[in-house]
């Protein structure tokens, strides 16, 4: 990896990496590099948190002021299915016509492919818009961090215009990471977290490590630091990843490790069906988005209806990424029969498989209210508390979506509280299992299957 020009050039070796990483630290072109971090936590914090809320009233006011002031009294129950179509239309039009295709796919899980240009922003926030308000199932997680990185590229190319060396794609590269960094601890509310999502999408380890994820700490930090008054002051609030008040449990015993086992292997299956309907399912849409996206949005809608229908709850349940409902869900557990949970999980699961082949967003959320209501659905059976099979589900559910083991044990962990601790050799168990299954459910790659390469 190339250092940037100057005096903080570090020799290469013949491999092409530095032969001494930590020379990046010592040079000023990485204090200035901290410096605009620590400048870039706070705005693009603010952008992050003005993002979410405006989903956030966007979502209430379509799905309850609209309704209201149309004259109904309440909401009715073919009301998805209008707002999901012109979802599926505006979400069409956008990949089809404006730069950047609205982001990456959710099919193909989180990725890190760079940072946006600033041509892509408009239509990668008008798609993320258009999905998460108007209900198909899929999270912001994705657009805040493409949001965040490109926010940041763009303030690096505004520093070093005008200067004879040009733009260094270095440091807007490392730039880009920090404000993906601070968007996505303003969503999970922890710069902990955000690094090691970030840390696992980005396959990077050893020295470079520190240096690419320093950066971001401190742009997470400072903007969570200031973060904490701006909400205070705006009367919105901080975002909290964590549920609380929930029952407390014992510690794990020995037919608990057996349900792991066996949630990890459930896990794996559904994952990998839904992602399964999701790669189908895309080339169709992506050969016509006009025409397609909007009837898989109508499909989408079909199954909130649906489900509504037979259960007399909200369609929200099935709708939307699942970040708000998750509490309500895991608090009122019990009150839901087996026959509702396994309704729910079969309507949400094909409503997200769905979702993934045409929309944008990200598949954290969805994941883990999957993987919560599957828990509680088996924890009606003996042997299995409520709170420890809800973590187990979440974490397992995680791992196979974004695979990302230690990012789902650790969302699992920090959504439970003092819970989430004493169960956490479960989620581990579950999480280990579902990833090892679910990798080998995956289809082999051509190059492998024709060398009979196995993996190490």
């Amino acid at each position: 990896m190339k250092t940037g020009a100057g005096s903080g050039r570090s020799p290469v070796n013949a491999t092409g990496t530095p032969s001494d990483p930590f020379a990046v630290l010592r040079s000023r072109s990485y204090l200035r590099l901290l410096a605009l971090a620590a400048i870039l936590g706070v705005p693009i914090s603010a952008v992050a948190l003005g993002f979410l809320q405006l989903v956030a009233f966007l979502q209430r006011w379509l799905f309850v002021d609209l309704p209201k002031a149309l004259g109904f009294p309440g909401e009715p129950l073919w009301w998805p299915l209008p707002l999901l179509a012109v979802a599926g239309v505006v979400v069409g039009l956008t990949i089809r016509y404006l730069p950047g295709r609205g982001g990456h796919s959710p099919a193909d899980g989180l990725e890190t492919g760079g940072a946006p240009s600033p041509v892509e922003l408009p239509g990668i926030v008008l798609a993320a818009l258009a999905t998460l308000s108007l209900g198909a199932v899929l999270g912001p997680e994705a657009p805040l961090i493409a949001l965040g990185g490109g926010l940041a590229g763009c303030a690096v190319r505004l520093a070093q215009r005008g200067r004879r060396s040009g733009t260094n794609a270095r440091a807007e590269a490392m730039a880009g990471v920090a404000g993906s960094f601070a968007a996505i601890s303003t969503l999970l509310g922890s710069p902990i977290l955000g690094a090691f999502l970030l840390m696992e999408m980005a396959g990077v380890a050893g020295p470079t490590l520190g240096i690419v994820l320093v950066p971001g700490l401190l742009a997470a930090g400072v903007g969570s630091l200031i973060f904490v008054g701006l909400s205070a002051w705006t009367g919105l609030g901080a975002v909290s990843l964590s549920i609380p008040d929930l029952p407390r449990v014992g510690q794990p015993d020995l037919a608990q490790f057996g349900w792991a086992i066996g949630i990890g292997l459930a896990a794996a299956g559904l994952g990998s069906a839904i992602r399964w309907l999701a790669l189908f399912l895309r080339p169709h849409v992506e050969r016509r988005p006009i025409t397609i996206t909007p009837v898989v949005g109508l499909a989408v809608g079909a199954l909130a209806v649906a489900f509504a229908a037979a259960t007399g709850a909200n369609s929200s349940q099935v709708l939307f990424s699942g970040q708000t409902a998750l509490g309500p869900l895991l608090a009122g557990g019990a009150r839901y029969t087996v026959w509702a949970l396994a309704l729910l999980v079969a309507c949400k699961g094909l409503a997200y498989g769905a979702s993934m082949s045409g929309f944008r967003g990200g598949p954290v959320f969805p994941s883990m209210f999957l993987g919560a209501a599957g828990g509680i659905a088996l924890s009606h059976l003996h042997g299995l508390p409520m709170v420890p099979a809800a973590g187990m589900g979440i974490g397992a559910m995680c791992a196979v979506m974004l695979r990302l083991p230690m990012t789902s044990v650790l969302l699992a962990t920090l959504l439970l509280l003092s819970d989430g601790l004493a169960i956490m050799p479960l989620v581990i168990v579950a999480v280990v299992v579902a990833y090892v299954a679910s990798a080998r459910l995956v289809p082999r790659p051509p190059s492998d299957a024709h060398t009979g390469a196995r993996a190490p």
